[in-house]
C-alpha cells in the first residue's frame, strides 16, 4: 500500500507538515518496505486552489491513503473520488505516521474543514 504523508522536509524521518494544500513536500511510501518518493508540491505558492492542486498531486502519485492534520472539502472531495483514504495524522515523523498506520493505530478522519481560502 501507498501512503502520502505532507512532509516538513524531503525525508521520510521528517516532521509531518500541519498543512496539506500549503506543504512543500508529499512523502509516498510503501507501507512494507519504506521505500519512498518525494514529490514536490506545485500547489504551495498557488494564489487559491491549493488543496485541490495538492489533492490531484496525492491521486497522480497513486496513493491509497493519505495521512494528514487537515484535509478541507475540496481536498477531500478530490481525494474520495479516487477512493483515497483521508487519515488523521498525530504529532511524530512520517515513517511514524506509516508504522502507526499500519500497525491501525491511526483513524480515519471524520472531520473535514470546510475549504478555506487565503
Amino acid at each position: 500500500m501507498k501512503i502520502a504523508v505532507p512532509s516538513e522536509e524531503n525525508t521520510i524521518e521528517s516532521s509531518v507538515c500541519q498543512s496539506f494544500g500549503r506543504t512543500y513536500y508529499f512523502i509516498v511510501a510503501d507501507s512494507e518496505t519504506l521505500e519512498y518518493k518525494v514529490i514536490d508540491n506545485q500547489a504551495v505558492s498557488s494564489q487559491g486552489g491549493a488543496g485541490i492542486k495538492a489533492a490531484q498531486a496525492v491521486v497522480d502519485s497513486g496513493a491509497d491513503a493519505v495521512v494528514t492534520f487537515h484535509c478541507g472539502q475540496n481536498a477531500a472531495d478530490v481525494l474520495k473520488a479516487a477512493d483515497i483514504k483521508i487519515i488523521k495524522a498525530v504529532p511524530g515523523t512520517v515513517s511514524e505516521m506509516i508504522q502507526k498506520y499500519k500497525a491501525g493505530e491511526l483513524a480515519e478522519m471524520t472531520e473535514i474543514q470546510p475549504g478555506t481560502h487565503g
